[in-house]
Parts: structure tokens; sequence; C-alpha cells
């Protein structure tokens, strides 16, 4: 049997990956302006302020993508969808994950939803796209 690759939380990241665990996708946010920042930072890349999590929707649109044919991550059955996603909460606030669609019938702009499935039967839980 083989396993998914797990992600390996750092001081950044454990928020979002303990939201995930949780069942909930949070992104980190600048407290002062409110923009989203993806990956997650310690400080604010624009004030140097502090950051906080809140809750996304998932929404969002394909923004470009790749087709992986070549068995690369154990786990991953070939052919599958890397996609990078924008989400609606912000322009240009996008994140990356396998999108669970048809290789053939992905788009550039298709609306997609974000999905928490297990990544490798243990908690922290991997962010993974569906068509909308």
């Amino acid at each position: 049997m083989t396993l998914a690759a797990v992600p390996v939380p750092d001081p950044d990241t454990a928020p979002f990956w303990e939201a995930t665990a949780n069942g909930t996708l949070m992104l980190c946010r600048c407290v002062d302006t409110g923009e989203w920042i993806h990956p997650p930072v310690e400080r604010s890349r624009r004030t140097g302020g502090p950051v906080r999590f809140e809750p996304v929707s998932g929404r969002g649109t394909v923004f470009s993508y790749v087709v992986v044919r070549q068995q690369l991550v154990p786990g991953h059955e070939v052919p599958y969808v890397v996609a990078v996603v924008e989400l609606e909460e912000q322009a240009g606030l996008r994140m990356t994950g396998i999108l669970v669609a048809d290789p053939g019938e992905v788009r550039i702009g298709m609306p997609v939803q974000a999905q928490l499935s297990d990544a490798g039967g243990t908690s922290p839980r991997a962010v993974q796209f569906v068509p909308a």
C-alpha cells in the first residue's frame, strides 16, 4: 500500500493545517488591511503588522493547471490535474491543489470548489478541488 505525501506544518503554516484537520479551510489575513495572504507568513508583507487566520469559502476558478502523466508522488494515480485556483475572496489570492476532474474537461476559468481530503489517512487534511 502506498501512502500519499503528508504535509509537515511549520510555525507559519500550523494554523492552516490545524484548521484543515478540524474540517475548515482558513487562510492568513492581514489584521491592518484585511488583505488575504497565501502562503501564510508570520507578519503582513504589506504592513509588517500582525496576521490571523479566517475561514474562506473555497470557491474559485482555475487560473492555470498541468496534467501529470508520470507517477511522481506516491498515492496519486496518473493522470491527474494539479491546478492553481484563484479564490473568490480576493483577486490574486491563489492556492494549488489536486483538481479531481477528467483532465480533458479542465479549462482555464472553470468554477471549482475546495474540499478537504485525508492526506494519507492522517490529520491534517489536504485541500483538493472539484468542479463547481
